[in-house]
Order: structure tokens, then sequence, then C-alpha cells
């Protein structure tokens, strides 16, 4: 087991976090991510959580192949801001949730309906955990699945989970095939390998009126009609400060 920087977490007020010269504070992650969260902002729990998972990757990463990102700021708009764009679609906060200063945000050029009654979700190749993680960060309701066939990256997944005292997370070191069908309203689905063949077999997991939320390349759309015949496919959502990523919710169809 790693051991994590010392932190302070009194009175809201958080050490910052330095690894390899790079520093990075809660005051700076909240700035970082306010382009993918619509003006909603962060607890300092959130963003504490954030800062101690931003540590323990960096440490990991340096001894197995977590991410390709090493830059914390760039790990902090790529891995977590797309997660929480993602997460803020799925499950949009309330609006006493917002800051007194923003009205709630409705997504616009989206079809994307929000996930209204308590969510089992499932993340497929989960990896380095997004977006799976910071979707419980956000939605701290959901029963989460991290399913990672690797074991090394499945052990990594249970350290952030016990540092950041997450509950009901169920790390699940298996292939996602060799889970029960139709078992989850929510499966999310990022940056895999073999993207064509998991596609099928993370929409097999979905409850049938669930939904599959994908974090994809625009390249990618063309491969979902054949790959995903029995969905409906909502349009695609530009991630901020990227020309080419895009999120998208396929909802199994419902014939009668």
């Amino acid at each position: 087991m790693l051991d994590l920087p010392a932190r302070t977490r009194c009175s809201g007020i958080f050490a910052s976090s330095v690894y390899n010269g790079n520093p990075m504070t809660p005051a700076r992650i909240a700035v970082l991510l306010q382009p993918f969260l619509g003006g909603q902002l962060l607890t300092p729990f959130q963003l504490s959580s954030i800062l101690t998972y931003i540590d323990i990757l960096l440490r990991w990463n340096a001894r197995i192949n977590l991410t390709a990102i090493r830059d914390p700021e760039e790990i902090v708009t790529r891995h977590f801001g797309e997660s929480l764009f993602a997460a803020r679609h799925l499950f949009p906060p309330g609006p006493s949730a917002l800051s007194s200063a923003e009205a709630p945000e409705v997504p616009q050029c989206s079809s994307v309906s929000p996930v209204v009654k308590a969510s089992k979700v499932a993340d497929v190749g989960s990896g380095a955990g997004f977006p799976g993680l910071p979707i419980k960060l956000w939605a701290p309701h959901v029963s989460l699945t991290l399913i990672e066939s690797n074991h090394k990256k499945a052990t990594f997944l249970r350290e952030v989970v016990r540092a950041l005292t997450l509950t009901d997370v169920n790390i699940q070191n298996a292939r996602a095939e060799t889970l029960p069908a139709h078992s989850y309203d929510v499966v999310t689905l990022r940056a895999v390998e073999r993207f064509d063949a998991i596609l099928p077999v993370a929409a097999s997991l979905v409850a049938d009126d669930g939904r599959l939320s994908l974090l994809i390349g625009a390249a990618q759309l063309s491969q979902l009609p054949m790959a995903l015949p029995l969905h409906d496919i909502s349009a695609s959502i530009p991630l901020p400060s990227s020309s080419s990523r895009v999120l998208v919710v396929a909802q199994p169809r419902h014939h009668t």
C-alpha cells in the first residue's frame, strides 16, 4: 500500500498537493472544472476528494500504467472534467444544490433524459476509475460497480475507494461478459480498448429502462447504429475544451 501525503481537512481549509513539482489546490481544481459543470459548485469535500484521488493516481501511475496523462491539470480536465460532465447530464442537481448566483441549467442540444430513481451504476473497463468514481462523488446515492479485469488496476481502485471512504462501491475484478445481463440502471463506457467488441457487452448489462452512457471520440459515432440496433441514441453533446470528444446516451428501444 502506498503512503498518502499528509492532508489537513479542518474548517474547510485543505492543504495543496505537490507531486513531482506540480502544485495543485482545491481552488485551482474548481477553476479547471467550471467549464464542465454548467454553473454548479463542488463542495469542499468533493474538491478535497479529487485532490486526494490525484495524489494516489500519480503515485500509482509511476508503477503501473493507469493513464498516459501525467500533468495534474490535464488529469483534472480530461479525466475528472469529462466524468463530471457526464454525471451532471445523467444526475442533474436540484436547484438547492446550485450557487445562489446561478439558475439551474438545462443542457442545450441534448436528448439525454436524467436518471431520477435510485440507481445502480456500472463502469465497464473502469481502469483508473473514470468516469465511475467521479460520478459517485457527484451522486453519492448511487450504488456503483467498477468492472476491471486487470488485477493491478482493480487493486488501485480499491485503494482509492478506501482513501476516499466511499461506501456502496463494488469492485468486480472480472470481465464484463461474466456479469448478469440487464442488471444496471446506468452503464458507462469510456476510453476502452476494442470499443466495437465491448460496446454490445456493455449494452447487455443495461436494464430495460436504463441508459448506456458513452464518452467517445466523434469518429466513433458512426459505429453506434450498427452496434446498437435496438437502442435509441441521443444527440451527441460536445465536451467542453475538446474538438473531438462527445457524450452520447443510448436507451433500449421499447417495442409494443
